[in-house]
């Protein structure tokens, strides 16, 4: 799901769908209502200015999950939950009072989607056991002592709600005195101000279809340098009762990529989905790799891996039918479907293709490092899928104009890499930076 981080907010997605959560990025304009050849060897780190060969991806990658049993691993499921979502990978979430070295006043938060384009945890109040969430303090602002709140604009929707910090566990990976944003909390009187309420709110879990987001892109924190002296409205508050105030928050104390805070595996993570067939399936578990060449399950250096450098968001350039798409194009798992626009494709009144036959489509793609890939792809028709009862699509799409966003289809069969900005690693360079390969 799409965040952008402190800028204007963008175009509603996939909110309200039938059997379809998860949302995606846009801009101004969008329009959309809801939501055998494998790449070659050759790959530039992230800072190089060295043009590489164009690799091709194919439709059908074949790329298979590393097994989820490593400290450093976690499982991702997309099935049939509580909310009915296809495409929504799933993962839990373990959460203790901060301090504590996340071995006091624990709950496991289970059904969190895994989103590669936004930055931060964040969970529902009402999924947050009272036994813990009683033991989170919320922020506040020193010079007044106003609780510190925060708004999260996204492609579905927005959330309000308090910063706390928690300490954080996945499988063997501890992660201390992480802010996070507690949404829809109880304890915060005051309503989102009107600079966040620029799409419908997220607030509940059914809402969204999760009982929250695990934020694991490149940026390391989901505004940056801009909300440290000069915070835009629809971001940061200092909130006394009813009443909200835009507010600075230093680095350390926004809402963060909890993967920075682990003690090793923290330069970033890796997505790996199975392959699925060309009418999907029931279900598909693949596997949360935290770090980039830190251990023998993350190599990324000789992966053979197209690496494209990225802006601070994640973003590349994307050309697809003659249009370019600049730093407008990203690969992101919480959009459930693949969005572009492309009029010659029949689409439903909720804006999903719906061919006659599955139609055979590729898109260019060229990070900032001048790496190039021309990637292929199926989109079939989304009736005739969501007729199947399955839940996991690697060829469902929708129309949305000025951005190509690769959602989850895009990931099965595929092992997916982001290098946290800032950070470095063998194969990738210097962060930020997104990786792939198909086999």
């Amino acid at each position: 799901m799409k965040q952008i981080m402190a800028r204007a907010f963008v175009a509603a997605l996939l909110a309200g769908l039938a059997a379809c959560g998860g949302g995606g990025g846009g801009s101004s304009s969008t329009s959309a209502t809801g939501n055998t050849t494998s790449n070659s060897t050759t790959t530039t780190p992230a800072t190089s200015t060295t043009a590489t060969t164009n690799t091709v991806s194919s439709a059908t990658p074949t790329a298979t999950p590393t097994a989820s049993t490593a400290a450093n691993t976690v499982p991702v499921v997309v099935s049939f939950t509580q909310f009915n979502r296809a495409n929504s990978p799933l993962a839990s979430v373990t959460i203790c009072t901060a301090g504590t070295g996340a071995t006091a006043n624990c709950s496991t938060i289970d059904n969190v989607l895994v989103d590669t384009e936004s930055f931060g945890l964040r969970l529902f109040a009402s999924a947050i056991p009272s036994s813990t969430l009683n033991t989170l303090n919320a922020q506040t602002q020193t010079s007044t002592g106003a609780t510190i709140a925060e708004c999260a604009l996204f492609g579905s929707g927005y959330t309000w709600g308090t910063v706390r910090n928690v300490d954080l566990k996945m499988s063997g990976e501890v992660a201390q005195n992480v802010p996070i944003q507690v949404v829809s909390d109880s304890t915060l009187a005051a309503s989102a101000p009107s600079a966040c309420q620029q799409q419908p709110v997220l607030a509940q879990p059914t809402d969204l279809g999760a009982n929250g987001i695990l934020g694991v892109g490149v940026a390391p924190q989901d505004c940056g340098g801009q909300c440290v002296s000069n915070s835009p409205a629809g971001t940061y508050y200092a909130c006394s009762g009813t009443s909200c105030g835009v507010a600075n928050e230093p680095l350390a104390q926004q809402v963060g990529n909890p993967v920075q805070f682990f003690a090793t595996d923290n330069n970033g993570v890796v997505l790996e989905m199975p392959a699925v067939g060309s009418t999907g399936a029931v279900s598909s578990t693949g596997t949360l790799v935290f770090g980039i060449d830190t251990q023998a399950n993350n190599t990324l250096a000789g992966a053979g891996a197209t690496v494209l450098g990225t802006d601070l968001s994640g973003d590349f350039t994307a050309t697809y039918n003659g249009v370019t798409y600049t730093s407008n194009a990203f690969f992101d798992s919480g959009s459930s479907v693949l969005f572009f626009q492309d009029s010659s494709i029949g689409s439903s009144a909720l804006k999903y293709y719906i061919p006659s036959t599955t139609l055979s489509r590729s898109v260019s793609i060229a990070g900032t490092n001048l790496v190039t890939a021309t990637v292929d792809f199926n989109v079939a028709n989304a009736n005739t899928l969501f007729a199947t009862g399955n839940y996991a699509f690697n060829d469902m799409a929708a129309s949305m104009t000025s951005v190509f966003d690769m959602g989850m289809p895009f990931f099965y069969g595929r092992h997916v890499y982001y290098g946290i900005t800032g950070t470095a690693s063998a194969g990738g360079g210097t962060g930020p930076y997104v990786a792939f390969t198909s086999s």
